[in-house]
């Protein structure tokens, strides 16, 4: 079975680092999860929060295959052509993760490489990435020695918002139909990202341990260069220095790389909380303004009937 499905991405832009102001390509959906992939390689190390992808629909991709037409596949269609949009949005925001050479090739290229060995979730796992989620948010109990309290508020932050995401997906089951999807959708979007910003914070934690047992392991050095300097051994004591040298430069780079993935993630985590608002916001303007459309169908059709009621009474 060799149909795939193609998706239009089309681009407008005044960005100079664009070859064209106005511009389209077709993707098909690996070639979304192939970005995804080659952008966490990049730049996740750094403390970048990586806009998650769409999840994965066999079933919903299979009807679509074999050309079965009905609601449902027209419905999955759609739903996820919302979620690559949405994804390639993300991703275009990000002021770091714009300027990556990737994300204008795949804006740009009329063909890309095929992408392979890409996954993302499936719809059965999703909670089980809210539970990856709270693995990671468990693994960061390592105390760091460091007088910012900012990370330990913000981390403290992140585990609340993961139980209440817990607590939301229980109360999502219960809705009724017609606003489960739509809310559904959005919870699992703010969920992915929480997980995203997660690892961030376990990125930080794990820099940070490179960073100690590279103090660790020259202070150990040091201990071996004084005990040779004591036992008069100098054929070895030049050996010792050289390596006391390297764990200097270690420790230096590691100290660095600290103070940098620092910075990032602060920078990650307010950037994250303002598009977070700002996406909520627009979530309950549109809920509001589908709710005054209801009421306002409703106020014609018993306005329709009214003339009826009046001839029956």
């Amino acid at each position: 079975m060799n149909a795939y499905m193609a998706y239009k991405v089309s681009t407008r832009t005044t960005l100079p680092m664009f070859r064209n102001r106005t511009f389209s390509v077709w993707r098909r959906f690996s070639d979304f999860l192939g970005l995804y992939e080659k952008l966490s390689v990049k730049h996740s190390l750094n403390g970048c929060i990586i806009p998650p992808p769409p999840e994965k629909s066999v079933v919903g991709m299979t009807k679509v295959k074999v050309g079965k037409e009905d609601s449902s596949s027209a419905d999955f269609v759609e739903r996820r052509r919302a979620a690559l949009e949405r994804y390639l949005q993300r991703v275009v925001c990000h002021p770091s993760l714009l300027q990556d050479p990737d994300v204008r090739e795949f804006l740009e290229r009329d063909e890309l490489p095929r992408a392979v060995g890409t996954h993302t979730l499936s719809g059965a796992g999703f909670l089980k990435m809210i539970n990856r989620a709270s693995d990671a948010v468990s693994k960061m109990t390592i105390k760091i020695s460091d007088s910012d309290a900012w990370f330990d508020n913000k981390l403290q932050e992140v585990e609340s918002e993961e139980l209440q995401l817990r607590k939301l997906h229980a109360v999502v089951d219960s809705l009724v139909n017609h606003r489960k999807g739509e809310i559904h959708r959005k919870k699992r979007d703010i969920s992915a990202n929480v997980a995203s910003f997660g690892g961030c914070f376990e990125r930080r934690i794990k820099t940070w341990q490179h960073w100690q047992e590279a103090q660790s392991t020259l202070q150990k050095k040091r201990e071996v260069e004084a005990k040779l300097l004591w036992a008069n051994k100098p054929d070895k004591l030049q050996q010792a220095k050289e390596e006391i040298t390297e764990w200097e430069g270690k420790v230096t780079q590691y100290e660095r790389d600290f103070d940098r993935i620092s910075v990032t993630v602060r920078k990650e985590f307010l950037r994250f909380e303002k598009e977070k608002t700002k996406d909520f916001k627009s979530q309950i303007v549109k809920y509001l303004e589908s709710l005054l459309q209801s009421q306002q169908r409703l106020v014609k059709f018993w306005e329709a009937f009214l003339p009826e009621a009046k001839a029956i009474a």
